[in-house]
């Protein structure tokens, strides 16, 4: 019988659903829908012998799992009902953005069950150590604090600096020494180097925050830099849509570094 890790999956913005109350409001195509999302994540992380896992089948461009409930849907346009994508495109079409009971519906039914259930299963399934599993695009969009840079193949967040250490008037959501052995994993595993880093150019949003201060699990914020399995359209910007072959073996890989450093840690008494 294969080990069952303690793991807790979370995948946030893997989803394409857009709900049919939102389907007339909605400005974006379905193939930008399918661009803004993390396209592939929810199979990149499909491990079967974890204690846990959850993910979504609705757009983070209709409900945004990973941004807190407050301010108000409007007040911040990259919030959790969003206003714009990362480079500036309205989400919705003149007027129809949603109002405060609408808004209110749509966080009702998806975006309160989803926490809740992520206390549910650290409760219930004896969960260790949790995973916010991502995608990124290679390059920070207009709208970013990175805007036009290229990102590492593969970042890790742990809401510190880029050594894992907690800044100032803050805390982290798991060890440095922790978030540090992963990074070495990945190098190792992935036969990179300065291509994985730490905190930078996200060091984690609400779900790690809100989760580890909830329960005090262990939490860290996984983001694979979308060329690593995505295919390029005519233009060189990649095009949402996953390369099938390259799935498969990525799925492996992180799945080899991540249980290779848990029997690492775990042996050290983490």
């Amino acid at each position: 019988m294969k080990r069952k890790y303690p793991f807790l999956i979370s995948v946030p913005h893997g989803g394409t659903t857009v709900p049919v109350p939102v389907q007339d409001r909605i400005a974006l195509t379905g193939e930008e829908i399918r661009y803004y999302c993390d396209p592939a994540t929810p199979d990149i992380f499909a491990f079967k012998n974890v204690a846990a896992s959850i993910g979504t089948q609705v757009s983070r461009m209709v409900v945004d799992l990973n941004r807190p409930p407050i301010p108000l849907p409007g007040k911040d346009p990259d919030g959790v009902i969003k206003r714009r994508t990362i480079d500036g495109k309205e989400v919705y079409l003149p007027g129809r953005f949603p109002d405060i009971p609408f808004a209110q519906r749509l966080m009702m039914e998806h975006y309160f069950p989803f926490h809740q259930k992520v206390d549910e299963l650290i409760d219930s399934r004896h969960v260790r150590i949790a995973f916010d599993c991502h995608s990124m695009l290679p390059v920070g969009s207009c709208g970013q604090n990175d805007a036009g840079k290229e990102r590492p193949l593969i970042c890790l967040g742990n809401n510190g600096d880029k050594s894992g250490k907690a800044k100032k008037n803050s805390v982290i959501t798991c060890p440095q020494e922790t978030v540090k052995e992963l990074a070495e994993r990945f190098r190792a595993g992935f036969g990179i180097e300065k291509e994985v880093a730490v905190n930078d150019p996200f060091s984690g949003g609400f779900i790690i925050n809100a989760h580890y201060w909830r329960k005090g699990v262990p939490w860290i914020q996984v983001e694979l830099n979308r060329s690593l399995y995505e295919k390029n359209g005519s233009d060189g910007r990649l095009t949402g849509r996953p390369d099938p072959a390259k799935i498969q073996e990525l799925r492996d890989k992180v799945w080899s570094v991540l249980t290779g450093f848990w029997e690492s840690i775990d042996t050290k008494g983490a």
